[in-house]
């Protein structure tokens, strides 16, 4: 077992990564760029090449459980990828573990994974929140529209990354009607009417009973230039600024008012703010216990001390974030490949060629080696990442990055920068 001191653990703690792809990827390489030790346990059947990039991967097969791997490797936190950690029947020896965990556990975690708790909580906090219903039925759900004839947004009461039901936006009554009749009610239905698209969010730690911003952000989460086709499983582009300041209020309006109820559940972990603003004023859509597969990178390339934010935070610890000057905007993009986001289209193993030397980050996803070369696996090909001064500078960057990169039937959207933004436009 590897021993270090406890000015050196806190300097340069070992991470282990619950992911794949290009989360692993991002979130490793930053931490392993800032001095940590990272590992990566591997929680899906897809994206395992990427990870192996910035450290050792170990399988769900070989290794059932990461618990062991944890005290083997003397791991000082865990960072998940997605919330589904705590349903997995490792959950509670890894919390028993004492390693710290980059996430709220507990009664912490249902105001993302239940819905109809972040909109209570709304209410007990007086925080706008849209009209929202939960119906267990096709026939309940019917009923709920007819009394209240407004457009809603279609979700899945429980949320995960396996739910029966991803967001469906419907902008009319007509959408919503024609919707309720297609969709999966395995787990019900959870109606939330629909406020428009002037949709921003905003980046929070959690720590110590306090609230640590970080930035505001915006995801492109349509499918195609023009915000037009569906909401993607995973958003096609996002920007962030750096906004420790709380420049456009999301934070003192939607997060700070929940305060009370972060330290009664021993809230510690990243929390993030989803809001639309109409008629002048932000309403909570949702919030999420992740830093994001988007922004996630972006914050930590933004701290001049990400591994030691993480630890601390996973500790529970006071916190005295630092940024990085130069970086105060950043641009995502994604690259898509043939037929995302329709994922029961499947195209070939595609050959990926790269056009010249990359000048800012680029993650593989759904990303492959063989005899030295790359190929595709999936429909997720890269997240093209840039920093800068600006946001125009960021944004350009990232574009001529992406463009690098050939994969024969792959897209990219080429709008993003050009809408949403400033937070509350549309």
């Amino acid at each position: 077992m590897r021993k270090k001191s406890s000015a050196t653990k806190s300097l340069q703690p070992a991470a282990m990564i619950l992911g794949v792809g290009s989360f692993a990827h991002s979130i490793g390489t930053a931490l392993t760029d800032a001095g940590a030790e990272v590992s990566t346990y591997l929680t899906r059947n897809y994206g395992h090449y990427p990870p192996t990039l910035c450290g050792k991967t170990f399988s769900r097969e070989a290794f059932p459980s990461p618990v062991p791997l944890l005290v083997k490797n003397d791991i000082d936190v865990v960072i998940p990828q997605s919330i589904d950690w705590a349903l997995q029947p490792w959950a509670a020896d890894l919390i028993k573990s004492g390693v710290g965990i980059f996430s709220p556990t507990g009664e912490a975690m249902r105001i993302e994974r239940e819905r109809d708790f972040a909109r209570e909580l709304c209410a007990r906090f007086k925080i706008p929140f849209p009209k929202s219903f939960v119906a267990s039925n096709r026939i309940e759900a019917e009923k709920i529209l007819e009394d209240n004839p407004l457009p809603f947004v279609i979700k899945n009461p429980l949320c995960s990354p396996t739910s029966p039901i991803h967001t469906v936006m419907c902008e009319t009554v007509a959408d919503t009607q024609a919707w309720l009749r297609q969709v999966n009610y395995a787990e019900g239905v959870f109606l939330q009417e629909y406020l428009g698209r002037a949709e921003a969010g905003h980046i929070a730690l959690v720590s110590d009973g306090e609230i640590y911003s970080l930035v505001t952000n915006q995801e492109y989460k349509y499918a195609f230039n023009g915000n037009l086709g569906i909401v993607a499983g995973a958003p096609l582009g996002g920007l962030v600024e750096r906004d420790e300041k709380d420049k456009y209020g999301l934070a003192r309006q939607l997060i700070h008012p929940l305060k009370p109820w972060l330290r009664a559940a021993r809230f510690n972990g990243p929390l993030q703010v989803t809001a639309i603003k109409r008629g002048g004023k932000w309403h909570v859509i949702e919030y999420n216990i992740r830093i994001g597969v988007t922004s996630g990178p972006m914050i930590l390339r933004m701290l001049k001390n990400p591994a030691e934010a993480l630890l601390k935070t996973a500790r529970n610890e006071k916190l005295s974030l630092e940024f990085n000057d130069p970086f105060k905007f950043g641009c995502s993009l994604t690259l898509a490949g043939y037929g995302y986001p329709f994922t029961q289209v499947r195209g070939p193993q595609l050959p990926l060629t790269v056009d010249g030397k990359f000048d800012c980050d680029v993650w593989w996803n759904e990303v492959a080696a063989a005899n030295g070369k790359l190929h595709v696996t999936g429909q997720r090909i890269a997240d093209v990442i840039a920093l800068a001064p600006s946001l125009k500078t960021a944004i350009a960057r990232a574009y001529a990055n992406i463009r690098k990169i050939r994969v024969v039937g792959s897209y990219f959207r080429t709008d993003v920068g050009q809408s949403l933004w400033p937070p509350g436009a549309v």
